[in-house]
This record gives C-alpha cells, sequence and structure tokens, in this order.
C-alpha cells in the first residue's frame, strides 16, 4: 500500500485508540475536530479517532515508550511507523487575564495556528438552519475556548506561536454572525492587529458577504488568501444536510469566487467540497473543473462525522470513492497548474484533512 492510499485509508476508516496507547486528540469544535495529528512518512494529516466509524477502524497504533516509536497496525498486522506531532510550546502560556493561550488558538497538522474568531453562529442554535455536520458550539459548551477571541489576542498567541513553535500560517475561521458582511468585517479587524505584531501569512474563512467590497478590505488588512466553504453542491443536498446555508444560492457563491479571485489572485481563493455527504462522483468532479477555471482550489476533503451532532452516526465516504475522486481532481489541477503548496496560506495549502496534495504533480 503506497503513502496515498494509507492516508486515503486512515482518513476514511480513522484511527481506533487501544487504552494503552496513551494517545489523545481533540474532541467538539470547528474545523478538524475529532481528530489526531499523525505523520506518515513524513506527511503529517489528520485522522477521525473519536468517531463511530474510527472505533470499529482496522487501524490501531501501539507505542513502544524504550524507543520512542509509534507503528501503525491493520488488522494486527504492521503496516507503517508513524509518529505524532508533540504539543506546541505555546500551550503552556496564558494571557495577562488568565486565558490559556489554547483556548485562543490551536495548532494544527504541525505548523498551522487555527482558530475560530466568533465561536457563535445565527444558524448554529435551530435545527431548522443548522448545518447537521457542525460542532462549533461544542467546545465552548465544555469550557475548552472562549465565544470571542479579542484581535488582541489573537495577535499575541499568533506572535507566541510563530517565536516559539515555528508556525508557517494561520487559519481564521468564523461562526456567521447575523450581519451582511458575514464575519468579515471582524476577520479583517483581527488581520490587521496579528500582521501589526507579526508577518504570518493568513487566511480568512467567512461566506460569502453581502458587498464584495469586503475582499478588498480583507486584503488590505492583511489576509492572504480567502475561503469561501461550499460544503455540499447539489441543491438537494445542501438543503437538507445545510438548511440555513442552503439560502444562499450556489450561483451567488460563484459570483463571490470570482470577485475574490480579481482580488486575491488565481489560486488563492479555496473552498472546501466534503465528499460523502451525498454528491455523487459526477457532480463533485464537474464543480470541482468549474472551480479550478475560474481560479479557485477545490479542497477536496472526506466527511467525518463528528460525535453529538445529528449526522454523528452518518457513513463517512470509502476509500474506493475517494481515490478515484482524488486523481481525477488531482490530474484536473495538474493540467491547470494549481498546486496546494502555492497557496499562501489556510486549510488546502495545510492539507492535512485531505490526502489530495499528495496526488499532486
Amino acid at each position: 500500500m503506497n503513502k496515498q492510499q494509507l492516508i486515503t485509508e486512515l482518513q476514511t476508516n480513522g484511527l481506533r485508540l487501544v487504552e494503552e496507547s496513551g494517545v489523545t486528540g481533540r474532541k467538539g469544535g470547528a474545523g478538524p475536530s475529532d481528530h489526531k495529528a499523525v505523520t506518515v512518512d513524513g506527511t503529517t494529516v489528520m485522522v477521525p479517532i473519536y468517531t463511530g466509524t474510527a472505533s470499529r477502524s482496522p487501524y490501531t497504533v501501539t507505542l513502544d515508550s524504550i524507543a520512542e516509536q509509534a507503528t501503525l497496525h491493520c488488522n494486527e498486522e504492521a503496516v507503517a511507523p508513524i509518529a505524532f506531532p508533540q504539543q506546541p510550546k505555546f500551550y503552556g502560556l496564558m494571557t495577562a487575564d488568565g486565558i490559556p493561550y489554547w483556548k485562543i488558538a490551536l495548532l494544527h497538522s504541525h505548523d498551522v495556528l487555527a482558530t475560530t474568531v466568533l465561536q457563535t453562529c445565527m444558524r448554529y442554535s435551530d435545527a431548522a438552519t443548522s448545518c447537521q455536520f457542525c460542532a462549533i458550539g461544542q467546545s465552548l459548551e465544555a469550557g475548552r475556548t472562549i465565544a470571542r477571541k479579542t484581535p488582541a489576542q489573537l495577535a499575541e498567541v499568533a506572535e507566541a506561536a510563530v517565536r516559539l513553535d515555528g508556525v508557517k500560517h494561520m487559519v481564521m475561521t468564523s461562526g456567521t454572525p447575523n450581519t451582511s458582511d458575514r464575519g468579515a468585517a471582524y476577520l479583517t479587524e483581527c488581520a490587521k492587529a496579528i500582521k501589526q505584531r507579526v508577518a504570518l501569512p493568513i487566511q480568512a474563512q467567512c461566506e460569502p458577504p453581502d458587498d464584495f467590497i469586503w475582499f478588498e478590505r480583507l486584503k488590505a488588512a492583511g489576509v492572504d488568501s480567502l475561503g469561501m466553504h461550499l460544503e455540499a453542491v447539489d441543491p438537494h443536498v445542501r438543503a437538507r444536510i445545510m438548511p440555513g446555508k442552503a439560502t444562499v444560492p450556489v450561483e451567488y457563491y460563484y459570483e463571490a469566487f470570482a470577485a475574490a479571485v480579481k482580488i486575491f489572485g488565481w489560486g488563492q481563493v479555496s473552498t472546501y467540497l466534503l465528499a460523502g455527504l451525498g454528491d455523487d462522483l459526477p457532480t463533485l468532479l464537474a464543480a470541482c473543473d468549474r472551480l479550478i477555471a475560474i481560479g479557485v482550489y477545490p479542497f477536496v476533503v472526506p466527511f467525518v462525522p463528528i460525535s453529538g451532532t445529528p449526522l454523528a452516526n452518518h457513513t463517512p465516504p470509502t476509500s474506493e470513492f475517494m481515490l478515484p475522486l482524488y486523481h481525477q481532481v488531482s490530474a484536473m489541477l495538474n493540467r491547470a497548474g494549481m498546486f496546494s503548496q502555492d497557496i499562501n496560506a489556510g486549510c488546502a495549502k495545510c492539507g492535512a484533512c485531505s490526502a489530495l496534495s499528495t496526488f499532486e504533480s
């Protein structure tokens, strides 16, 4: 099994942790929740460990404390040596008012700082509007984060993460506030404060704002790349899985993408496509082709059901579904000369939640 196949297998099946392994990960919240960063043959990826699927996974890990080495097993047969990134040094610090840095921003993969600047969303508390896969409120309810990270707090933590842990870029996402800018205004404030403190490439993520002038304002504030996430493409899938977001037409996203590419540049705008929510292979491939044609990187990611959400028991996509998808999307990217490594900052540059970047030439 090559590295591409192994990463795909791990991300679709998850990693089952036996009690004596001593390995822990991250539960709840936004982004790669219920995951653990795992390094396979020099590539760090996020692998589900707290999901129902992971609890039944054929993949397990054993730790040799003497040799300080971890070994991945499939059905009890050794597959490959793996490693787990160490806890970052900035986690041990706290702000002057006593808030631990890790409640403000987290390390994703091994060199990416990530934060949800507003840990609340206008859609989250109502089942009629909430995204069925979202767990943005879980970490807040559990006291593992704070509702609103101030620009000053984010700048302080970003500086420490760069200085102490060599962080290379930063992702700022947000729950969607009930404002017409859809969070872009607050992301602008945060980016400005961070860039005044430390030279760190930043990706901002939000829904398309009502006025595309916000793209210029985000760019002027220091945002280097932009993420606006479709998640699903088929209107029926969107209406079922994300009824609130589905009220924003897919065509409006494409208008926003085109406008954003003019500001941030070709290949510097990206979107998540969550494979396994209901879109079939032709639908996903057609969307990727259209996105690449207008200069948007389609970050194709296998959907991971998160505990405590309405889709907690949803079956994730199989590796048999993901591998042809990766092969065909990467072929489109290669023909276009669009590569994740050329993105200034963000999830697609990190690539840890997907195996897609390993298929790029």
